[in-house]
């Protein structure tokens, strides 16, 4: 059995003299939550419809499950998608909604509509109307419906495009659920990479229809030398409390910040440990804003909105 729930070899789609994707090679590991990162127009979308199936190949191989050509359609039932703004009836509830998927699927259970509820954070607006809903939760709902049939691979493209931070958080807490509890292999298309960064264990990085590189986490934030970012008043007090606990690859920056390059995730510790010495942290994190400006040299910098 390979190693990838899904490859492809020379994936190519064609409008025209226009490649929209061109010749994609691409890996994707079960239980991964694969970051698929490009500009606006970058093929993302078009990548994501052939995989899916609603869009055919001009070229190329896909092998979904160990199945390959024609042999996909007995496995497409194990793909859902969420491409583009998600299908919903307005004057309808969000269990409603739900339920008209799963008569289509031949499912009547109430509970199931009950535990999709709960998986996407809606269980306790499930009766209300959905043109009353927020963008993030239309989104949540939108993946809702695609868990319907529970599938394997789950396709989201532009997630959290257009939400407010709220939101990107919900919908961030969500896909880590599906992928923890239910052992869900997820494809997330963006142009942020600052936001994929905080779930996705791989990367594949499209431009111009062409990918770039394929890289995992730990790969990226080698690249980008991700760190503890401490904002405070008089970094040189928080020099003793930092040696104390250990550290060694720190810098002060200027006359308010400090930089640690080790141990990630004990920004919590860190706060701690100078609170308890009576320094005052006015922000701490972790600051990636490089992992944009790499995402920007790969693709030849400018804006990408």
């Amino acid at each position: 059995m390979s190693e990838y729930l899904l490859s492809t070899r020379g994936l190519t789609k064609q409008f025209g003299h226009h490649k929209a994707v061109n010749h994609v090679d691409i890996h994707v590991k079960r239980g991964a939550i694969y970051g698929f990162i490009g500009r606006n127009g970058a093929g993302k979308t078009t990548f994501l419809r052939m995989i899916s199936g609603l869009a055919k190949p001009t070229s190329g191989e896909i092998e979904l499950f160990g199945y390959r050509n024609e042999e996909l359609k007995q496995v497409r039932s194990r793909i859902s998608c969420l491409i583009e703004a998600p299908g919903l009836y307005g004057n309808m509830s969000a269990y409603d909604n739900l339920a008209i998927k799963c008569q289509l699927f031949g499912m009547k259970n109430r509970t199931y509509i009950d535990n999709i509820l709960q998986t996407v954070g809606l269980s306790d607006v499930g009766r209300k109307k959905v043109k009353h809903f927020s963008l993030g939760m239309k989104q949540r709902l939108g993946i809702g419906l695609a868990l319907v049939g529970e599938p394997d691979l789950l396709l989201l493209d532009e997630p959290i495009n257009g939400l407010d931070p709220q939101g990107i958080a919900e919908m961030r807490d969500t896909i880590l659920k599906l992928r923890d509890e239910q052992n869900m292999t997820i494809i997330i298309s963006s142009h942020i990479l600052e936001e994929l960064s905080k779930i996705a264990t791989h990367y594949g990085i499209i431009h111009n229809g062409n990918l770039l590189q394929e890289l995992t986490r730990e790969e990226l934030l080698e690249r980008c030398s991700e760190r503890i970012q401490i904002i405070l008043e008089k970094p040189e007090q928080a020099l003793p409390v930092l040696d104390r606990m250990g550290f060694t690859k720190y810098q002060v920056i200027d006359q308010n910040t400090i930089h640690i390059y080790e141990r990630l995730n004990e920004s919590a510790a860190v706060n701690m440990e100078l609170a308890k010495a009576g320094i005052c942290v006015r922000e701490i994190g972790i600051t990636s804003e490089e992992l944009e400006q790499y995402f920007l040299n790969l693709t030849g910098g400018g804006s990408h909105a």
